[in-house]
């Protein structure tokens, strides 16, 4: 659908904190609003020597702590949007996966890289990361739902993208065949989430393919986890933030 509107391209490293601040103030200086912010970038199961460049996991980094610390710096631009555009809530959809119903109990010692990390697989801890994705949702919910503003997570389905690419092509053969979904599909329950009207009573809720209500693993609706890991993140944060 053509709007008419030309888009803006920020450029933004997640598993580079320094990036992620430089990117959210970037983008502070061209908007006082945002109506919508879509956390959707990710990694799955990269080599295990590749880490963030603060140290961390690169799969947790990546997919939990590099948007926990975009969001948090984007916190007051959604809440003045509250302000200037009562009629709508601002909503933050973020991107878990099927796969996050896999994962155990966090395990803190694995976010860093370290004998724990490297203890665990590749996929084990994408799972973890996707977890964690929900978790944080539902903190941000808990958070900010009455002061207008709406977090919600998803599982956007199993869906063809370059996500994939360091799956052995044997696999990935297989999978695309019996099991992936065109991308067109998968941005389907985000849309949901992010641009209807129904949106605004979504408020830390799961979604499931394609548009529909779901539950997440029974973790992510344990409030004092959810607070322990927000309190982890926000304190690997403010460190960097003091380092600068």
């Amino acid at each position: 659908m053509e709007t008419g509107k030309e888009g803006i391209l920020l450029e933004l490293d997640l598993s580079d904190l320094k990036s992620v601040k430089a990117a959210a103030e970037e983008f502070q200086t061209k908007e006082t609003m945002l109506h919508m912010l879509f956390n959707n970038a990710g990694i799955m199961a990269p080599p295990m020597d590749q880490i963030t460049a603060q140290g961390y996991d690169l799969q947790f980094g990546t997919n939990v702590l590099g948007h926990f610390y975009f969001t948090k710096l984007l916190i007051p631009t959604l809440l003045n949007t509250v302000q200037v555009s009562p009629d709508w809530k601002p909503r933050i959809v973020h991107t878990s996966s099927v796969v996050s119903s896999l994962a155990s109990p966090l395990d803190f010692h694995t976010f860093k890289d370290g004998p724990a990390r490297r203890d665990n697989a590749p996929r084990w801890l994408y799972k973890q990361s996707k977890l964690a994705n929900i978790m944080v949702s539902n903190e941000l919910a808990r958070r900010f739902g009455e002061q207008g503003i709406i977090s919600a997570s998803v599982n956007p389905g199993n869906i063809r993208t370059e996500l994939r690419r360091f799956m052995s092509p044997t696999v990935e053969n297989i999978l695309g065949y019996l099991t992936l979904h065109s991308v067109q599909l998968g941005a389907l329950t985000q849309l949901w989430v992010g641009t209807s009207d129904e949106g605004a009573s979504m408020n830390g809720k799961y979604l499931i393919p394609w548009a529909r209500y779901g539950r997440p693993n029974p973790v992510a609706l344990d409030e004092m986890a959810n607070n322990e890991l927000w309190r982890w993140l926000d304190e690997q944060v403010d460190k960097h933030s003091r380092s600068e």
